[in-house]
Formats: structure tokens, sequence, C-alpha cells
């Protein structure tokens, strides 16, 4: 009975993309990070959630190697982004 719910959960955790999105295009380049860091959260749960609804462990690999590489990614990009004048 649970299955269906995270399908669900996953649905709805891929709406919270277009905000993101938005701010992402449309704001400064600090404020578009933390966008891409959010972005990076939700598809790691999204993952994990599709995991669980579909009892596939291919996705639990898959969330974990999204989780390191935001995790990466943000660091580099606020390393760059301080050089910026």
């Amino acid at each position: 009975m649970t299955r269906p719910l995270f399908l669900v959960a996953a649905v709805v955790l891929l709406s919270g993309w277009l905000p993101l999105l938005l701010v992402g295009v449309r704001a400064k380049a600090i404020d578009g990070v933390a966008a891409l860091q959010a972005a990076g959260t939700q598809t790691t749960l999204v993952l994990v959630c599709l995991c669980v609804g579909l009892q596939q462990s291919s996705f639990a690999s898959l969330a974990l190697i999204t989780a390191v590489c935001v995790v990466v990614s943000g660091l580099i990009f606020a390393r760059f982004l301080d050089r910026l004048p």
C-alpha cells in the first residue's frame, strides 16, 4: 500500500523543480547556485522515492552518486564565484 505513496511523493517533488528553474535563470549567480543545490537535493529525494516505489535497488546507488555530486558541485561553484569581481 505504501508503494504508490512513494511514487506520488516523487511526482510532487518533481513539480518543485519549476520554481528552482525560474530562480536559476532569472536571479543573480549566487542565488542560482543555491537553486542548483536545492534541485540536486530534490533529485536525490526523487530517486530515493523511485527506489522504494518501484522496488529497484539501482535507483538507490544512483541517488547516492547524485548526493555526492551535488555537494562537490556546490563547493566548486562557490569557489569560482568567489573569484568573480
